[in-house]
C-alpha cells in the first residue's frame, strides 16, 4: 500500500468524520431543550429526523454513486453537510432545527453511502480488507472524539458549537477531496431506478419510525402498526419492481447466497445489542459508580478505543483468517462484554469495568470490518456503492431498534435503576447469542 493510496484513504476517512462526530450532540441535549423550552421527550426528534433521513436514503444513494461516480457523491455530501451544520447552528426555532437536521441527514447519506466504495477504489482488490479496516478505524475515532469535543465546545460556546464546528472540517475535506479519484465508471451509464429507490426509502423509513413508536403500544397508540403496514407495503412494492426492472437499486438475488440473509440479520441484532452500552452505561458510570462526568466519558471511550484497534486488526487479519470467523468472534466478544457489564454494581472494580468495555468495543470493531468485507465481496464490483451502503445500514437499523426496544425492556422491569440496567444488558447479551445461532448457517 503506497503513500498516495494511504493519503487518499485518509482524505476519505477525514471527510467521513462529519457523520460519527454527530456524537458530540448528545452532551448538548440539556442546553437545546432549555433554549427552545422543550420537554425532555422532545429532544428525541433531533436524533430521529437525522437518523431516519440517512438510514432510508443510503441504499438508493449508494446505487446512484455506482452510476454517477462515488467521488462526485462524496463531494456533494461534504458540501451539503457543511451547509446543513451551519444552518443547524443558526436555527431560530425548533421546527427549523429539525428541518436542518433532515438536510444534514441527506449530507450524511451522501458521504457514508460511498465512503467504503471510495476507500476500496484506492487499492488493489487484494488489499480491500485493509482499506476497510482503516475506514473502520477512522469511523470509530470519530465516535471517540465526538463526546470529548462536544463537552469542551458546549462549555465554551454553547449548544450551536456542536453543529458549526463541523462546517470548516467539511469544507477542508471538500478541498482535499476535490480531485479524489473513484472507481472507473462503466462505458455505458445504467439507468437509475428512481421509483424503486423511493419505495425502498419508504420501506426503511417506515420500519425505523414504526420501531421508534413501538414504545407507545401499551398506551393505546396505533401509529406503530400503521407505519409497519406502510413499510411492509412499500417493501412488497420494491421487491415486485426489482424483479421487473433490468437494473434495480439492489439486486435481491444476493440474498439467495447461502447464509447471506442470516448474516445481515445477525449483524443487525449484534449492533442492536452493542448500542446498549451508549444507552445505559453513562447513567451507571455517573449515577451508580459516582464518577464525575468527565471521567465517565473517558471510561466510556474505552469501548470505542477497542473498536479502533480491532478495526485495524481485522483489516490486516482478513485474508489470513476467514471473514466469517471474524464476524463470529466479533459477535461473541460483544456478547461476553455485555454479559459482564450486566453484573456491574456500585462495588465493581474499575479494572473490571474497563476490561468489559474494551471487550465490547473489540467485538464491534471486528464485526463491522469483517461484515463489510463479506458484503463488498459478495456483490459485483460495479455495485460497490450499494455494498457499502448495505453494510452501513445494518448498523443504523441496529442502533434505532436498540434505542426503542431496549429502553422498552428497561422501562418494563420493576424495581430501581440497577434492576432495569441488568435486565437490559442481559437482553442485549441474549441478542448476541441469537446472532451467533444465525451465523451457524454457512
Amino acid at each position: 500500500m503506497n503513500r498516495l493510496a494511504l493519503w487518499r484513504m485518509g482524505v476519505v476517512g477525514f471527510g467521513s468524520l462529519v457523520v460519527p462526530l454527530d456524537s458530540a450532540l448528545n452532551i448538548a441535549f440539556p442546553a437545546i431543550t432549555g433554549h427552545f423550552g422543550l420537554p425532555l421527550a422532545g429532544i428525541q426528534w433531533v436524533v430521529i429526523s437525522y437518523v431516519l433521513t440517512y438510514g432510508s436514503l443510503m441504499l438508493g444513494i449508494g446505487r446512484l454513486g455506482d452510476i454517477l461516480g462515488h467521488a462526485r457523491m462524496f463531494r456533494a455530501g461534504l458540501a451539503v453537510s457543511a451547509l446543513a451544520c451551519l444552518l443547524c447552528a443558526l436555527a431560530p426555532s425548533y421546527p427549523l432545527l429539525l428541518a436542518c437536521r433532515v438536510l444534514q441527514g441527506v449530507g450524511a447519506a451522501l458521504v457514508i453511502s460511498v465512503g467504503p466504495a471510495l476507500v476500496t477504489a484506492q487499492v488493489p482488490e487484494a488489499l480491500r480488507p485493509r482499506a476497510l479496516g482503516l475506514y473502520g478505524l477512522m469511523f470509530a475515532a470519530g465516535s471517540v472524539l465526538g463526546p470529548l469535543a462536544g463537552g469542551v465546545l458546549v462549555a465554551a460556546f454553547g449548544w450551536p458549537a456542536v453543529f458549526w464546528f463541523r462546517t470548516p472540517l467539511s469544507l477542508l475535506a471538500l478541498l482535499l477531496a476535490w480531485r479524489l479519484p473513484g472507481a472507473p465508471l462503466p462505458a455505458r451509464r445504467e439507468p437509475f431506478d428512481a421509483p424503486g429507490a423511493l419505495l425502498l426509502a419508504a420501506a426503511i423509513g417506515g420500519l425505523l419510525l414504526a420501531v421508534n413508536q413501538a414504545r407507545h403500544l401499551g398506551e393505546g397508540g396505533f401509529l406503530a402498526p400503521g407505519l409497519l403496514l406502510l413499510a411492509a407495503l412499500a417493501a412488497w412494492g420494491f421487491v415486485a419492481r426489482s424483479r421487473r426492472v433490468a437494473h434495480p437499486v439492489l439486486d435481491l438475488s444476493v440474498f439467495r447466497l447461502p447464509g447471506f440473509a442470516a448474516l445481515n440479520l445477525a449483524v443487525v441484532l449484534a449492533h442492536m445489542a452493542g448500542f446498549a452500552v451508549l444507552l445505559f452505561v453513562p447513567y451507571h458510570l455517573t449515577g451508580v459508580a459516582g464518577l464525575p462526568t468527565g471521567w465517565g466519558g473517558l471510561v466510556l471511550a474505552v469501548s470505542a478505543t477497542g473498536s479502533m484497534a480491532a478495526s485495524l486488526a481485522a483489516g490486516w487479519g482478513t485474508g489470513r483468517v476467514p471473514a466469517t470467523l471474524l464476524v463470529r468472534l466479533g459477535v461473541g466478544c460483544t456478547g461476553l462484554g455485555l454479559a459482564a457489564i450486566a453484573f456491574w454494581t456500585a462495588a465493581t472494580p474499575p479494572p473490571w469495568m474497563l476490561a468489559a468495555l474494551l471487550l465490547h468495543g473489540v467485538g464491534l470493531g471486528l464485526l463491522t470490518v469483517a461484515h463489510a468485507e463479506i458484503v463488498t465481496g459478495s456483490l459485483p464490483r460495479a455495485q460497490r456503492g450499494v455494498a457499502g451502503s448495505l453494510a452501513m445500514m445494518t448498523r443504523t437499523l441496529g442502533v434505532v431498534m436498540a434505542a426503542s426496544l431496549l429502553t422498552l425492556v428497561f422501562d418494563q422491569v420493576p424495581g430501581g435503576f440497577q434492576q432495569g440496567f441488568a435486565a437490559s444488558l442481559g437482553a442485549a447479551a441474549l441478542l448476541c447469542v441469537i446472532a451467533l445461532l444465525l451465523l451457524t448457517r454457512r
